[in-house]
């Protein structure tokens, strides 16, 4: 029986080119301002319109300042990638949610709370990321500039069909171990290729007890393990986490449509291109060491030593070291830490807030650190305040900014200096990506929280 790729993949297909790609038809496409200015300005220059455009949903995240969104963008790079988006909206007739929007945030989050991914779908947008609506039971990835402007044209992109991967992630995880921790876990086995040319369905025990929001950071970080995308197929969770939202079916087509999404699942005698088993138990809180995700360890384990690095790595494992200022063998317990990231389309939902609120509150913010806490979108916003969780952080220190992609990459205002370490729940952690010379630490919401109370890398299993 095929696998559950296999069928959403199968029904979308328009055509099969031989010996080339298939057309496939894409559900839905996300425009944020980064990767779409070329691909308007091609459809401009072609004299096109969108073909389906009701299908097209535009948002700036990237550039956005988390603060004084209000007031005109300081930079004007940013400014003006920003108004283009709207202006290019505005032209092709697209709904566009813009800054201060109640429905603005990142495309990742604003997409599933929103009910626009939908299980079942195809999913694509100009970022790496889309991975993310996976978690919904699609299938999302991200694409090119000029395969942007394809779908635009055309609601249809050519693609190689990717190979199909099973990770079951059977017994239970322990105390302080969570959805991120499982992602970095994946990234140190598999590295961070072990995935390319892999579309990967996450399934298992603790993959099955895992929340919406668990399943959405898991799928996100799909990318960096090299895989085309992941997912995880729907669910009793998926169902009562979509009902009545905004463009979730309604009445009697959301139980036709619940009927139909309980179909999508891999058969028991589904054959995959590749399987791989795991136990929850062997994971414990995590984080990086390196300038790559994959390269990761146990929050009490130790840096690899020289020994245990294949020789043709050693050259890379050692500059990765000497970029991050640490070395073989150490211990990073106890490490002090200069900022402190939650947020991103990996960890900026409801769920990691309620997280980090949990450790630090009756607690405060420790001396000398800088925390950055950026919901993922305005409803998270909301969501934090409705709940008290506001008060919480206030109590121990902190400030709440304003929705955007923020300190994952250096894009907007939020840029870690060169040399500070960062503990960050985002997505990457390669040379300069939060800023020139900054050194990220890639951590769980659980994990960067011990770190804002404690001034240093610590076990929140300790808190």
């Amino acid at each position: 029986m095929n696998t559950l790729f296999d069928k959403i993949w199968d029904r979308h297909v328009v055509q099969r080119v031989c010996d080339g790609p298939t057309q496939l038809y894409i559900d839905r496409l996300y425009c944020h301002e980064v990767t779409s200015p070329q691909a308007f300005d091609g459809m401009r220059r072609r004299g096109l319109k969108c073909f389906r455009p009701r299908q097209i949903f535009c948002m700036p995240d990237h550039n956005t300042p988390t603060h004084d969104q209000d007031k005109p963008i300081g930079d004007p790079v940013s400014r003006r990638q920003v108004d283009t988006l709207a202006a290019n909206a505005r032209e092709f007739g697209l709904t566009h949610y813009g800054m201060m929007s109640k429905d603005n945030g990142i495309i990742h989050v604003v997409g599933p709370e929103k009910g626009l991914s939908l299980p079942g779908m195809t999913i694509v947008c100009g970022d790496s990321h889309t991975s993310t609506h996976g978690a919904v039971g699609a299938v999302a990835f991200g694409i090119g500039t000029s395969e942007v402007e394809m779908v635009m044209a055309s609601q249809c992109i050519l693609q190689q069909k990717p190979k199909s991967m099973r990770i079951s992630i059977d017994g239970q995880l322990g105390r302080g171990v969570t959805a991120k921790d499982v992602a970095l876990y994946l990234m140190a086995r598999l590295t961070t290729s072990g995935g390319t040319g892999y579309f990967i369905e996450y399934a298992g025990d603790v993959v099955r007890n895992m929340s919406m929001e668990g399943r959405l950071t898991l799928c996100n970080l799909s990318i960096e393990m090299g895989a085309r995308g992941g997912f995880v197929a729907p669910d009793e969770t998926t169902f009562a986490y979509l009902k009545g939202r905004e463009y979730a079916p309604k009445g009697e087509a959301w139980d036709k449509a619940v009927a139909c999404w309980k179909e999508l699942r891999s058969g028991d005698d589904a054959v995959f291109d590749r399987e791989l088993h795991f136990d929850g138990a062997d994971i414990e809180p995590r984080i990086t060491y390196g300038t790559n995700p994959g390269m990761g360890i146990g929050i009490t384990e130790r840096i690899p030593t020289l020994d245990t690095v294949d020789e043709a790595g050693k050259a890379s494992f050692l500059k990765s070291l000497g970029y991050m200022g640490f070395s073989p063998g150490e211990r990073l317990l106890g490490h002090p830490v200069d900022y402190v990231f939650l947020g991103a389309c990996t960890n900026g939902r409801i769920e990691d807030f309620r997280a980090f609120a949990s450790v630090v509150r009756g607690r405060r913010k420790a001396d000398g650190v800088v925390a950055w806490l950026v919901p993922g979108s305005w409803a998270v916003d909301r969501q934090i305040r409705e709940e008290g969780l506001d008060l919480v952080l206030e109590q121990a220190g902190f400030a709440i900014r304003q929705p955007g992609c923020s300190a994952c990459l250096a894009m907007n205002d939020d840029k870690i200096p060169a040399g500070k370490y960062a503990v960050s729940t985002s997505n990457r952690n390669f040379e300069g990506r939060q800023g020139p010379g900054a050194r990220t630490i890639l951590a769980s919401p659980l994990v960067a929280a011990a770190a804002a109370v404690t001034g240093t890398i610590a076990d929140p299993r300790t808190l």
